[in-house]
């Protein structure tokens, strides 16, 4: 039986997603508890990687079982077996040919800024920090730039193993919300997509920031966009900033509202 996963982790302690052998990965954890859950070994699928310090309210992943289970003793039995900073939220049997990649056709990422003169330690782990001001209008402004088909070459990593870097990216936007709890401003960014190169978000998002301390203006990202030039773009942002909101599966559903603050 193919099972859909929904996961969240706090990614502070993992290596990313991807096994990796002798590291701590959220993929090889989830994969450890499946096979010893099964009593042999098993292949966990995953929508798409996150890198090391990511964090995830909505990951995607599927596995196909072998023995019967019910979807709450199958959740119970997970979460039992790995650590707490990863959690099996929801599991839905799913038809055989599902593939939490292959089948998805976008995701949602959300990256935080607290924009205050210190970050709270409640905010340490969940965003990054900017200590100088920025500008939400001209940040808001820019991000309707990248809304649109485009080659996302200067806003990859040049280790990036994918040869097509063409992505489509649906909506953008940049809020600002005070959190009390934190007693901070946190800037938000917020992009979905039909699919993201590796440190795609991130390199937007410091961009972005560029832009809201007035360090580049729009018609650099007009440039970066059209010819590619990494270097020409804003530093890429710190892993902790980025979560992975959802992942899309049906074009008639709505998309899932974002857990933003």
């Amino acid at each position: 039986m193919n099972f859909k996963l929904i996961l969240q982790y706090d990614g502070t302690d993992f290596h990313g997603w991807q096994i990796q052998p002798g590291l701590r990965t959220v993929q090889g954890e989830l994969t450890a508890a499946l096979s010893q859950i099964e009593g042999t070994e098993v292949v966990v699928h995953g929508s798409g990687r996150t890198d090391s310090g990511v964090h995830a309210e909505g990951q995607v992943a599927n596995v196909h079982l072998e023995k019967a289970f019910k979807a709450l003793k199958l959740r119970a039995a997970i979460n039992g077996n790995v650590g707490k900073d990863l959690r099996v939220i929801d599991v839905q049997p799913v038809a055989e040919d599902f593939h939490a990649r292959y089948s998805a056709i976008e995701k949602t990422y959300c990256y935080r800024v607290v924009n205050e003169p210190m970050i709270s330690p409640f905010w340490l782990r969940y965003a990054s920090h900017e200590a100088r001001a920025l500008d939400l209008n001209r940040m808001k402004e820019c991000a309707q730039l990248f809304v649109g088909t485009n080659d996302w070459t200067g806003f990859s990593s040049a280790q990036s193993d994918t040869e097509n870097k063409v992505r489509t990216i649906k909506a953008m936007s940049v809020s600002e919300v005070y959190d009390q709890r934190g007693r901070c401003r946190i800037f938000q960014i917020t992009v979905t997509a039909d699919g993201f190169l590796r440190y795609m978000v991130r390199s937007i998002a410091g961009t972005l920031l560029s832009i809201g301390r007035s360090e580049i203006d729009a018609e650099l990202v007009r440039q970066v966009i059209a010819n590619g030039d990494r270097s020409l773009a804003g530093a890429t942002a710190p892993p902790q900033g980025l979560t992975l909101v959802s992942v899309g599966y049906d074009a008639s559903s709505p998309r899932p509202v974002s857990t933003c603050v």
